[in-house]
């Protein structure tokens, strides 16, 4: 199991450079896991910077993996590993979510890089 986080999927529907390195996560839809708040911070960050049509298609896309709630389990969670790795509630949800799968969290944010089960990617 994978968890692209936001910046990921931002790296990928930009086309930059470094969207490659994304493809073969957010493309295995069957082993890819979209928690909420990715699907929240990706529509917000491309309706500011494109438009609502192509965040509007995005969230269709991400929708097309195992979406993840927020629920009692990982926020408890939340909490623990905000606390433990030092942070912002954002994060701790993402790596949080990631690890309450057991999955890889796939990411170019500095803040995971040296976290256990990441799989980091330096812009």
């Amino acid at each position: 199991m994978y968890l692209v986080d936001t910046c990921g999927w931002i790296e990928w529907m930009t086309d930059t450079p470094l969207s490659k390195n994304y493809s073969r996560y957010l493309n295995a839809t069957d082993t890819l896991l979209v928690p909420t708040l990715v699907q929240h911070e990706l529509y917000k960050w491309l309706c500011r910077e494109l438009d609502q049509t192509v965040a509007l298609s995005a969230i269709a896309a991400t929708k097309t993996a195992i979406v993840v709630p927020l629920d009692t389990s990982i926020a408890l969670l939340v909490a623990d590993i905000a606390k433990e790795f030092k942070l912002a509630t954002a994060d701790a949800i993402i790596y949080a979510t990631a690890r309450q799968h057991r999955a890889t969290l796939v990411t170019s944010d500095a803040h995971f890089a040296e976290l256990p089960q990441v799989k980091y990617f330096q812009k």
